[in-house]
């Protein structure tokens, strides 16, 4: 099933890196009658116009902080992708009002236009810096999903609300591949513990995430990627092999492992072998059970399991970094 066929699809912060990327791949692998790009930055819309110069692709200049504006963004619109967050994680430790402000309640006024405007369905792009958090970044994602989840309770079936949750996108914008790509020739690298591990996905594998989410959802589910865990330090090897690594220790707000599904979650959460899919706990439908259909397809996943980066049973080698990367 195309969940994209002939929709009017609209994509908060969709001039950062996973706007761009879904932007691209939903115009080229599906039909949608319109793609709405939602951002604050005027100069990456200008830009992102002339390099995709598709008619079907429209820009609408806001702020998720707005909520009239997204009152008119959200007209006739039948999926909304909610990406825009404040995400660098020193800079909000330091900014922590700022990180509220468009995480928490930027997420609370999509949820409200979403349901003002009737769209049918709503999917916010979460982060493994949400589950367990330690930063002010994880600690406002979490809040995010937590309203997303609360929203189904106003919907009344018209509108639904869920949230995908995933590690690092090789390939984002700012992110450390990026980085030492950038500076392959360094000298001397930082790493901050050599026992560091993240979950890495591809920006294609986050598109398929958003799009299965998309066709499956029933509101208030989690969909977690089933995806591989790396090292830092055997990332860095790949992408500077020659430089010098010299330890720095952990910054503020960093944790060693990251973790995409908790304990607590794996107690009602389902097995559907490529992802987990966490069912909501609170959400009441009656007699009616719209999860049945993941309990029919899946497994359960198992008692006081945690899916971490450092227990996880998918490892990359450098070998398989080089390849995503393209180098």
């Amino acid at each position: 099933m195309d969940i994209f066929q002939d929709k009017t699809i609209l994509i908060t912060g969709g001039t950062g890196s996973f706007g761009q990327n879904f932007v691209r791949l939903v115009l080229r692998k599906s039909s949608p009658k319109k793609v709405i790009v939602f951002s604050r930055d005027e100069f990456k819309q200008h830009h992102m116009a002339s390099d995709f110069d598709d008619e079907r692709l429209r820009f609408f200049l806001g702020d998720i902080r707005d909520r009239d504006r997204l009152n008119r963004a959200f007209r006739d619109v039948d999926i909304v992708i909610h990406a825009a967050a404040l995400k660098q994680i020193p800079a909000l430790e330091y900014n922590p009002i700022e990180a509220v402000k468009t995480n928490v309640i930027g997420a609370q006024n999509i949820i409200e236009a979403a349901l003002d405007a009737e769209v049918p369905r709503t999917l916010l792009v979460s982060t493994d810096k949400a589950a367990h958090p330690v930063n002010l970044y994880g600690a406002t994602k979490l809040c995010a999903e937590r309203l997303f989840t609360a929203g189904n309770s106003y919907a009344r079936l018209k509108s639904k609300f869920s949230a995908v949750r995933y590690g690092n996108v090789v390939g984002s914008r700012g992110s450390i591949v990026e980085r030492l790509l950038d500076d392959r020739n360094a000298a001397e690298v930082h790493i901050t513990h050599p026992d560091m591990t993240r979950f890495w996905i591809t920006l294609e594998q986050s598109y398929n995430l958003v799009a299965f989410a998309m066709a499956h959802m029933e509101g208030g589910e989690i969909f977690i990627p089933k995806i591989p865990s790396m090292k830092i330090p055997d990332l860095f090897d790949a992408l500077a092999p020659n430089a010098t690594k010299k330890i720095i220790g952990m910054r503020p707000g960093e944790k060693l492992h990251e973790v995409l599904l908790t304990e607590h979650e794996s107690a009602h959460a389902i097995d559907l072998k490529s992802y987990f899919v966490i069912i909501p706990e609170t959400l009441e439908f009656g007699n009616n059970d719209p999860y049945e259909k993941y309990r029919s397809k899946g497994t359960p996943a198992e008692k006081n399991f945690s899916f971490r980066s450092d227990t996880n049973d998918a490892w990359l080698t450098k070998e398989d970094i080089l390849k995503m990367v393209s180098l």
